[in-house]
């Protein structure tokens, strides 16, 4: 009788449980009727600096500037049993709720439509010390000790060039919205950014009463550090004197669409505080509720919430850098929202041979734009993500930091040009510009290509100003050398004991393009490479790994 009493009980409880589910929606309005807040005053919303940038980029404060309107929020409470947060550039309210009040919802007159977004409540807080403690082991053994392994990721963009003429990111702010940024506030890299308040806001859209994003995982950390990591020895990030903003929109532990409401609230939260440049290493297709998952028609830049929330941004003058996707060796191939975005750069991932990386998606979008739009290196990319020291790591994920940080840079050195037109100087720079694909887009772009170009019409035969050999350390067979401004060049190949191990007599057709040299047969060591042609000679050392 007993046994037959908790049965009953435990399939009321179950019941009972399903009828009272709480899920999470966005609920959508209709209108935006607002008595507190007016366009003609938009100073007691948005900060000067947001202001500023509309002013630049001649660009009207507007209905989606205005907040979510109070009267709807006060209308649907009764039925909701909880606000997670409002959207003002979506007119919509991500809510927690059971589908008898949802249905309530659905039924009031200025309600547009209701979406299911995530099943389940809010994720709670975790304990911050095991997790660091588990991220922590999980990845010991891959730290290295080896320093400027980071040199070649930079070369490529021109990111010493662009530190030399002084631009570093002074005066940007720059959003970062991740899964984490755990270890972040005790990397000696990136300490720098705590001690001259750079970090100017931070927001946990996942865990809203969270005030740490400094926890849950370092995948933000490392593409963090490939913006603002300041240590010669281990590495160096293109934007590191610029402010911050840092946001956690990735829930780790679930794939639902709410992400993207979380991304598009970050980027409204950002905006409000003035950002100039938004880079997101994230992307979405499939999710745990398969009802939830795109098709590749979805991919034109319309249809995702994130997409319009990352066009929304572009039209407000922020520049939107987001990866492109790691699913170029499965099934779906192509790039994953919010990368179809029309007006942001979507960047995929090349190796050290300058070919794309297997992994990363491709275009184009499902309306024929070219997608991605550039590529930086993303195999093996250097990263600082734990306490000990920087490491490896691959994705596109973090090739699209490094072109963030580059146009950082070039936005200090330019501050009168318009978000339109940073990005066109930029894919103007790209390595194959003139025959963009959808592979590698407009290519790899480069500081001073895109800086000094556009003088000239980008039809100048380019002298490299440094000489350079890449990458080194060399884990491949091919070596790129970037030396004097000739069309041909000798090479010499010296061991530590001083004997010739190679020479060749290198030529290339046109200068603005490096020396090619084949190394397979030189065996791992440190080596110094000779090059001299008519106007001089320079030594470098190269480690053959």
């Amino acid at each position: 009788m007993a046994a037959y009493k908790y049965s009953i009980l435990l399939l009321f409880f179950i019941v009972s449980s399903q009828i009272c589910a709480q899920d999470r929606y966005a609920v959508h309005y209709k209108y935006k009727p607002t008595t507190v807040y007016s366009l003609e005053h938009p100073g007691d919303f948005l900060v000067d600096k947001a202001l500023d940038r509309r002013g630049r980029e001649q660009i009207a404060v507007d209905s989606t500037d205005l907040p979510v309107s109070g009267q709807y929020i006060e209308q649907i409470s009764e039925f909701v049993d909880r606000f997670i947060f409002h959207s003002k550039w979506l007119n919509a309210s991500v809510v927690t709720a059971d589908e008898a009040a949802i249905s309530k919802i659905e039924g009031m007159p200025f309600v547009e439509k209701v979406e299911l977004v995530a099943r389940g409540g809010v994720s709670h807080m975790e304990n911050s010390k095991k997790e660091i403690g588990e991220a922590y082991m999980r990845i010991k053994s891959k730290v290295f000790k080896k320093t400027k392994t980071y040199e070649f990721q930079n070369d490529i963009l021109g990111i010493p060039e662009m530190h030399a003429e002084g631009y570093n990111g002074e005066g940007l702010r720059i959003a970062v919205f991740d899964a984490g940024f755990l270890n972040a506030d005790h990397i000696s890299g990136m300490e720098h950014l705590f001690e001259n308040g750079q970090i100017i806001a931070t927001r946990d859209f996942v865990i809203p009463e969270s005030d740490n994003v400094f926890r849950t995982d370092t995948h933000g950390t490392g593409s963090l550090s490939l913006l603002a990591s300041n240590d010669p020895q281990k590495l160096i990030g293109g934007a590191y004197a610029a402010e911050y903003i840092l946001c956690i929109t990735e829930d780790v532990k679930s794939e639902y669409r709410i992400e993207e409401y979380n991304w598009v609230r970050a980027a409204e939260f950002a905006d409000s505080l003035g950002v100039d440049i938004i880079n997101s290493s994230l992307g979405y297709n499939l999710f745990d509720d398969p009802a939830m998952n795109y098709s590749k028609e979805d991919l034109d830049g319309k249809t995702s919430v994130a997409s319009i929330g990352a066009g929304i941004a572009a039209e407000k003058g922020i520049l939107v850098v987001c990866s492109t996707g790691n699913e170029g060796n499965i099934s779906w191939k192509t790039i994953t929202v919010p990368a179809d975005a029309e007006g942001i750069l979507s960047v995929g991932a090349i190796s050290n041979d300058f070919q794309k990386a297997g992994f990363s998606s491709i275009g184009p979008t499902s309306d024929g734009r070219i997608k991605p739009e550039l590529v930086a290196f993303g195999t093996g990319v250097t990263i600082w993500r734990f306490i000990n020291g920087p490491s490896f790591s691959s994705g596109t994920s973090f090739s699209a930091p490094q072109i963030a940080a580059l146009a950082a840079g070039l936005w200090q050195a330019k501050p009168e040009w318009t978000r339109a037109e940073l990005k066109e100087y930029i894919l103007k720079s790209g390595s194959q510009f003139d025959e963009p694909d959808y592979e590698l887009g407009y290519g790899v772009p480069n500081f001073r290509r895109a800086l000094y170009g556009m003088i000239n019409g980008f039809e100048e035969e380019w002298v490299y100003r440094q000489t350079k050999i890449y990458p080194n350390p060399l884990d491949g067979n091919r070596l790129f050398v970037e030396f004097g401004n000739a069309s041909q060049c000798n090479f010499r190949l010296y061991d530590t004991a001083g004997k010739q191990v190679s020479y060749l007599s290198l030529a290339r057709n046109m200068v603005k393009d490096p020396y090619e040299v084949d190394l397979g047969s030189v065996h791992p060591g440190i080596y110094l490479v000779e090059l001299q042609d008519n106007s001089g000679a320079k030594v470098i050392k190269l480690l053959r790994k």
